[in-house]
């Protein structure tokens, strides 16, 4: 017997009675015991991470893994997929943010992603009431009254709830375990699976979760040990709980099969994350003066990385007996505009119809408006609950086809567009919202990073380039960046000075002129949450 003291966790954040409900002894216990097992492990993958990076950075393209080849090649399944995640065809995202619950439950989407990472700005106050309104939801007393007095409830029949943790990469700044920062990642799964494991049960469902940002099977096997872990602990059998990768990151794009297997007694699909795939992408060719991407709005999922990737998920996701959902549709209905709205709605359709075309069982969209052409497109063209059973063995990707560089031009219109996006994303991040209407899009962390490290590469290589040959420079892109802090000051008036744009541009200004490129722009900006 180890005589070593249990583990335990010092909780910087205030704990009105609402939060001291969520960390009762019992669950400070399972989350630090949890922390104390796989903090090590997880420290250690992130910097495997680091030194990946270094081998990218000195000219080794990604490729699939030799010493796992006879995991592709095996003939091995998924376990079945449980009855209430057969259909999938049209998946609601958002924050873990009340109104937002409520009206995702509510939208005719067969499931609902409650978004605890890249749409929600991870302070104290957003992850523990997200935490309680979850499990609110699950009892279905959850209700929320606007300012104007309008009430909002759930009707019968909400979406099947998914939850998505922080990623890897996340700490929880306002726990510590032997003084350092736990895993967000395992306060966000922890909370949610002790609190509502059996609620979930009893109700005929099971935990299911979306996982994040993940760049190797390894990763994978950490998640899966930890669901192990968790499943012992609270009595629960192996194999409940229910996992999506998603996969955003050009690292995982290679190694589908291999998570997949780390996971088959737990995965219930792969997602093409497409926003942060591209970042992702930007990020891994950093060192490459000849990658330079074109605007952001001509990097479509048409492009030959993003379409060879998209073909891959399905084919690897059907051979192995499991779902393959496609990205998201971030545009926003536009009431004002009939012209505007039309084009938008027919680029969702199009979109859409490409998914169902190509294999994809399920899709994703951004706003409850985006639900019934969604709908229509996979009532339309899936039939059937899925479509697992449509193999694609004639898809064949190649390394050099998930590396190939998509075609086109930069634009000062993209420019001042990675400008504005990148300077208001983070300024409403900074005030605490990590999901953020902008010109018609549904903006979250994912497109930012897009912004800043476009910018980034263009300032940087000698591709950078707008049509006209004028060289894209910190000089011009500090013009640009002035010119909308000044068109924010007339618009805002008084009301400037009680917003964060002065802090997001400095901050803005530095990630994007850094001699190095940062991993993520949320970890350097977490810092300034409370």
């Amino acid at each position: 017997m180890s005589s070593a003291p249990p583990p335990t966790l010092d909780i910087l954040g205030a704990l009105p009675p609402a939060y001291a409900a969520l960390w009762t002894a019992e669950a400070r216990r399972f989350v630090a015991d949890m922390n104390a097992r796989f903090g090590p492990r997880r420290a250690a993958l992130l910097q495997r991470r680091v030194e990946r990076q270094k081998q990218f950075d000195a000219g080794i393209l990604p490729d699939f893994l030799p010493e796992t080849a006879n995991i592709r090649a095996g003939d091995w399944q998924a376990a079945p997929i449980p009855a209430d995640l057969l259909d999938r065809r049209v998946e609601i995202t958002g924050p873990v943010e009340r109104k937002m619950i409520i009206n995702a439950l509510n939208s005719g989407a067969k499931t609902f992603m409650a978004d605890f990472e890249d749409s929600s700005a991870p302070t104290w106050d957003a992850m523990m009431q997200g935490q309680i309104n979850l499990t609110d939801a699950i009892d279905g007393t959850i209700a929320f009254t606007s300012p104007e007095g309008k009430a909002y409830k759930l009707n019968p029949n909400p979406a099947v709830l998914i939850v998505r943790p922080r990623g890897w990469h996340l700490p929880e700044k306002h726990i510590l375990q032997d003084g350092q920062p736990v895993s967000g990642s395992l306060v966000d799964f922890g909370l949610y699976f002790f609190h509502n494991v059996a609620r979930l049960r009893a109700k005929g469902t099971a935990p299911y979760f979306y996982l994040p940002k993940m760049e190797s099977h390894l990763e994978a096997r950490l998640w899966n040990d930890v669901f192990d872990f968790a499943q012992d602990a609270l009595g629960v059998l192996r194999g409940t709980i229910r996992a999506t990768v998603l996969i955003e990151t050009l690292p995982a794009a290679f190694e589908m099969d291999e998570i997949l297997y780390e996971l088959r007694t737990h995965a219930a699909g792969l997602n093409c994350g497409r926003w942060d795939y591209i970042f992702n992408f930007i990020k891994c060719f950093r060192n490459y003066p000849d990658y330079v991407l074109p605007d952001r709005g001509q990097v479509t999922m048409t492009a030959h990385f993003l379409r060879s990737y998209s073909q891959l998920l399905i084919k690897t996701c059907h051979r192995r007996g499991i779902h393959a959902m496609g990205g998201m549709a971030a545009q926003i209905p536009n009431k004002d505009d009939p012209a505007a709205n039309d084009i938008a709605m027919k680029k969702v359709r199009a979109d859409k119809e490409r998914e169902a075309g190509d294999g994809h069982d399920g899709t994703w969209v951004g706003h409850p408006g985006l639900v019934p052409i969604a709908m229509e497109v996979f009532d339309r063209l899936m039939p059937t609950p899925n479509q697992i059973t449509r193999r694609r063995d004639d898809v064949q990707v190649t390394a050099a086809d998930l590396v190939k560089l998509s075609e086109g031009t930069i634009t000062l219109e993209g420019l001042r567009s990675n400008v504005a996006v990148g300077l208001r994303y983070v300024e409403a991040w900074l005030r605490g919202n990590g999901c953020v209407p902008l010109y018609g899009l549904m903006e979250d962390a994912a497109t930012a990073e897009i912004s800043r490290t476009q910018i980034w590469q263009w300032i940087r290589y000698p591709r950078g380039k707008l049509q006209d040959g004028q060289k894209i420079t910190s000089k011009l892109f500090r013009e640009l960046l002035n010119a909308e802090l000044n068109g924010l000051q007339k618009q805002l008036g008084a009301g400037y000075a009680e917003r964060a744009f002065e802090q997001a541009a400095a901050l803005l200004d530095r990630m994007a002129t850094a001699d190095t490129l940062a991993p993520f722009l949320t970890s350097e900006a977490y810092g300034f949450l409370s």
